[in-house]
């Protein structure tokens, strides 16, 4: 509201400036029943107050752009926040379905796009109609003829530019879905990069990021192509609408209804008039991109949470007794079940082996376990309460997992066996390493705990990484 109060009232300020111009070409100038001196004293009188009005004015101005910055600061931040945080509750199946580039994308690139779009959207738009009404008023005011002839032109060019937004708005949807296959394949590559070497697929990679980005080249160029054609519109009407006003202006002087300072004030005002009319066909062609981007990031943040509490979820019980599996099957895709009728109990302090062949199962049914899923039919309980009726975060707050593929975070040894409790202490964490039989190589390397492991944990072996996950579990 400030930004807005703050935009309106240097339009009207600026409003003043051709109407003082004119007074002093029509009444001061050509007055012969004042002297010389009085002129002076008058015209130099009208420009210090239009100079302090102007700085003024550009005071206004700055704040404005400030306050402008922060509030898109504020609004950037908010949404980037809302989306990270709804990715890390979306359903691991639809995390997969995006993959690691189209997250980075939309956090980055479509944010960074949505930047200003408050500014572009409502605030420039809605300041320059205002202005335009306002200049328009002063114009008809002064004389309907000129106003007709500055205002004759607009109409066509307005509509050239609606047709090049709805033509527009489609490719730079394409353009960021593009861009997030090649920041998906680009994070596969050099994740997977001894795989890549390995097989000598270098050549065929580079290829492939080659012709990705020549598509979207060419879209972008297409995107350019149509605004040319409104760039050389704007082009054309800027000067013919200044010579117009000239020619009808000169007319209405010659027949005496009309006079020098009204061609001034109106080539003054012609200008005030076509700069909020391209404020606001440029923002909405802007508005295009950042919505075109929006879209991306609302197909997100409407999404449900990977499992949100049920109506009256209770806490998780501790401590926990048993859990039983009662006639529980999953299917990943509908009529292809991966687990079918599996009744189990599991009471506690036991320990539990699946054994069978790859694919039979034994991932999925520690994932259900984990509630990464939940069962398509039957149910598995906890101390006999329906998984499904306990508070999520409750329960995973009792669990600890390691997986067949271990996972570190980039940073150091300490952090990564306290990831899952941040405050431990020295000892906790010493006395896990030691009980995941990881001390030892610990404590050889360089930086012994505070070691920087790299990401993914590159620096250690296969063996070092499986250590460090098991102490995470243990503490």
């Amino acid at each position: 509201a400030l930004v807005f109060g703050l935009a309106l009232t240097s339009v009207v300020l600026n409003l003043i400036l051709p109407l003082a111009t004119k007074h002093i070409i029509d009444e001061v100038l050509p007055n012969h029943a004042i002297n010389s001196a009085i002129k002076k004293q008058k015209l130099f009188a009208v420009c210090a107050a239009m100079m302090a009005m102007l700085v003024f004015t550009t005071g206004i101005d700055t704040w404005r752009t400030y306050l402008m910055s922060l509030l898109n600061i504020r609004v950037i931040f908010r949404l980037r926040q809302r989306l990270f945080d709804r990715f890390l509750r979306l359903p691991l199946a639809e995390l997969s379905d995006l993959k690691s580039g189209g997250i980075v994308s939309r956090l980055s690139q479509d944010t960074d796009k949505v930047t200003g779009l408050v500014q572009m959207a409502v605030i420039t738009p809605g300041v320059a109609s205002i202005r335009v009404l306002l200049t328009v008023a002063v114009l008809v005011f002064l004389s309907w003829q000129m106003a007709l002839v500055a205002s004759l032109m607009i109409p066509p060019i307005v509509l050239v530019n609606l047709m090049w937004i709805r033509k527009v708005r489609p490719i730079y949807r394409t353009m960021a879905e593009e861009r997030e296959r090649i920041d998906a394949r680009v994070t596969e590559t050099f994740g997977g990069i001894r795989v890549v070497r390995a097989f000598r697929r270098e050549r065929r990679e580079e290829h492939d990021y080659a012709v990705a980005h020549h598509t979207i080249i060419r879209k972008n160029l297409l995107a350019e192509k149509l605004q040319l054609v409104v760039s050389g519109g704007w082009g054309l009407l800027i000067p013919a609408t200044t010579l117009s006003i000239v020619g009808v202006g000169g007319y209405l002087v010659i027949a005496g209804t009309g006079t020098v300072g009204d061609i001034v004030a109106f080539q003054m005002y012609a200008l005030m008039l076509l700069h909020p009319v391209s404020m606001i066909v440029n923002s909405f062609s802007s508005t295009q991109q950042a919505l075109a981007a929006l879209e991306r990031v609302f197909d997100i943040l409407e999404r449900r949470d990977e499992k949100p509490d049920v109506p009256g979820a209770v806490p998780a019980p501790y401590p926990i007794h048993e859990i039983r599996f009662d006639k529980v099957a999953f299917e990943y895709r509908k009529d292809l079940p991966v687990l079918q009728d599996i009744s189990l109990t599991v009471p506690a302090g036991s320990v539990v082996a699946l054994v069978g062949p790859s694919g039979g199962g034994k991932t999925t049914f520690t994932d259900l376990v984990a509630r990464f899923h939940d069962p398509t039919h039957g149910a598995i309980l906890i101390n006999s309460i329906d998984l499904r009726t306990v508070q999520l975060a409750s329960f995973r707050s009792r669990l600890a997992v390691v997986g067949q593929e271990t996972f570190l975070f980039d940073g150091t040894v300490r952090e990564n066996i306290a990831y899952g409790r941040r405050h431990s202490d020295v000892e906790s964490v010493l006395d896990a390493a030691r009980r995941a039989n990881a001390h030892e190589f610990i404590e050889r390397l360089p930086e012994k705990y505070d070691t920087l492991i790299g990401e993914r944990g590159v620096k250690l072996s296969g063996g070092q990484r499986q250590r460090i996950s098991i102490a995470r579990a243990i503490l």
